[in-house]
């Protein structure tokens, strides 16, 4: 970790303090911040943020199982080197996922929950105006995962979280490159306009070529920060 104050490991709403380090590391890691083959001790860690080993081992235990984090026997937990290959295939996957998912909103999702779907949409425009990143991270996810339950099937929304999970850094960063959370804002609403018209094949079309577009900017934001050639 660096050498200078550490700044407060604050806490989405929901979000236990595990899932923050998680966020919080993985986000460095895919900056660059934190170089691949650095050593990650779980009690300087601790010390950095003011937790116990605990959550910090379940943390190091969740970046190992998304490939950000190597844990070598008897050695520790290093950060691995980010495979591109590899981050472009679960993207792949995840297109495929989130488009079903869109799909079956667009069939089944009513009343209520398509309210609560265009009032979280209508809520991203404030965050983008702002040009509150941060914000809009939090947003996305509430979006995503409202079409996930929205979908009815309890199985493809694990299954999708899964993979989001495993994403999930990546996801986060791209929203640092110019104009990417207002491009965000229009492909949303051109999905969500297609859910609560039930039109199921466009929803899944156009939520299949937002994830590709995110890991799109995903990769290029790698570059960018020179995480992995140009």
């Amino acid at each position: 970790m660096t050498d200078a104050p550490p700044p407060p490991l604050r806490l989405a709403p929901g979000e236990t303090r595990s899932a923050a380090v998680v966020r919080v590391l993985g986000a460095q890691i895919v900056s660059g911040q934190l170089p691949p083959g650095r050593k990650l001790d779980e009690a300087q860690i601790g010390a950095h943020f003011g937790l116990s080993r605990t959550p910090v081992r379940e943390a190091l235990r969740e970046l190992a199982a998304t490939g950000l984090v190597e844990v070598r026997p008897h050695r520790g937990a290093f950060v691995a080197e980010v495979s591109t290959d590899k981050m472009l295939e679960k993207f792949e996957f995840m297109a495929e996922l989130e488009g079903l998912c869109a799909g079956y909103a667009a069939r089944r999702m009513q009343g209520t929950a398509r309210d609560q779907l265009s009032e979280i949409h209508e809520a991203g425009m404030m965050l983008v105006e702002r040009r509150d990143r941060a914000g809009y991270r939090d947003h996305n996810i509430r979006l995503h995962e409202a079409i996930y339950t929205g979908a009815g099937n309890d199985s493809l929304r694990e299954a999708t979280q899964s993979v989001r999970r495993s994403v999930a850094a990546f996801r986060a960063a791209q929203f640092d490159l110019k104009e990417r959370i207002s491009n965000s804002q229009v492909e949303h609403g051109l999905i969500v306009t297609a859910i609560l018209q039930g039109d199921a094949p466009e929803a899944t079309r156009l939520m299949r070529r937002h994830i590709l577009t995110v890991m799109d900017a995903a990769e290029a934001y790698l570059r960018e920060k020179r995480v992995i050639p140009i």
